[in-house]
């Protein structure tokens, strides 16, 4: 069996948005050189995630305004007992719980094994600074 292993680092200047990123595990795995296996794509911090969707700009807009609704940003410590801390994030941790925090996706045939209108996005609900996604890919 293979292993292949890669990082992407995202440094998103929004503090909530999603990155298409099909492209780049689509080169990873044919790279790996891996013709029948698994992809996990996985986001390294605590306010980012990695899901799967249609990459339909009006969708995306119906997420950030969900989020919002669910988990408002509220830099205060008062709605939020981890902004107790000194953090202002409380929001960003609850958006990545409800959006996740990784994909695994079949490879087949060398390709990523995709439903219709699926694709891969990295969401990102803290931005504006550096954070890593892992992307392994494991199979014959």
């Amino acid at each position: 069996m293979k292993s292949h292993t890669e990082y992407l680092t995202f440094n998103v200047p929004a503090r909530m948005d999603f990155v298409n990123i099909t492209p780049q595990i689509a080169k990873i795995v044919a790279a790996s050189g891996v013709r029948e296996g698994l992809v996990l794509v996985n986001a390294m911090h605590i306010t980012a995630s990695v899901f799967i969707n249609d990459d339909e700009p009006g969708l995306h807009d119906d997420y950030k305004s969900w989020l919002e609704d669910l988990a408002p940003f509220d830099p205060s410590p008062e709605r939020y007992h981890h902004n107790r801390t000194g953090e202002d994030n409380g929001d960003a941790h609850h958006k990545r719980q409800v959006m996740g925090r990784e994909v695994v996706v079949a490879i087949t045939n060398g390709k990523l094994d995709f439903g219709p209108w699926e694709q891969i996005f990295y969401g990102e609900f803290d931005g504006r600074r550096p954070k890593r996604v892992l992307v392994k890919v494991i199979g014959e």
